[in-house]
């Protein structure tokens, strides 16, 4: 889009607030950002999570990775600047979400911290939760739910996160789930901990 072409678009202001919503659905909104290498967990714990906040009647929704892929970000591949397109377009929608006062579980690798980082900035202090999703590659591999790294040992997936291509791993996430060590139901409850520890349930 052309210099000119933004100079016609004008920001609508709404009338109902994102406070407004929030204070009827009960609870903040915040982005619960998932990330880590592929077999960590996190469309598993995403999923637990969102299940515990619908059965205490929160307003929540997971943006995952793969689903994602098959309508909003489908003509994306995986080089290195698809992936960064790939997680802005998620930012502003996750963004979206808070603004609508809920909570949105995103479940993705985002191997890139600058990425992450500009997500975060999106939205207020507090609102975006980073939750790393720490498992071994090797344990990852073990895992291999989708068959993807047998794949990319194999070099028919190239610029596999983990393996040809690089995850910068979280240096101050706000939470740091050892799948490797807690069971879903233990990890979700440490998640909760701190949703209601900073007031956000």
């Amino acid at each position: 889009m052309s210099n000119q072409e933004m100079k016609n678009i004008v920001w609508h202001e709404v009338a109902i607030t994102k406070e407004q919503r929030q204070k009827r659905n009960g609870h903040r909104s915040a982005i619960l950002w998932f990330t880590g290498l592929s077999g960590a967990g996190k469309s598993t714990l995403a999923n637990a999570l969102e299940q515990e906040l619908f059965k205490r009647g929160l307003s929540s929704y997971i943006l995952d990775g793969d689903n994602v892929r098959h309508g909003l970000n489908k003509g994306l591949g995986f080089s290195d600047e698809d992936r960064k397109e790939n997680i802005r377009r998620i930012g502003e929608v996750a963004k979206l979400f808070v603004d609508a006062g809920s909570i949105v579980c995103t479940a993705f690798i985002s191997p890139f911290k600058e990425d992450r980082d500009k997500v975060r900035h999106l939205v207020a202090d507090g609102e975006f939760i980073e939750i790393y999703v720490q498992a071994p590659l090797e344990t990852c591999e073990e895992r291999d739910p989708k068959g993807l790294y047998k794949k990319a040992r194999t070099g028919e997936i190239p610029e596999f996160t983990g393996i040809s291509s690089p995850y910068e791993e979280p240096d101050q996430a706000e939470l740091t789930i050892d799948t490797g060590r807690l069971s879903v139901e233990e990890s979700v409850e440490e998640i909760i901990t701190y949703l209601s520890n900073r007031n956000i349930l």
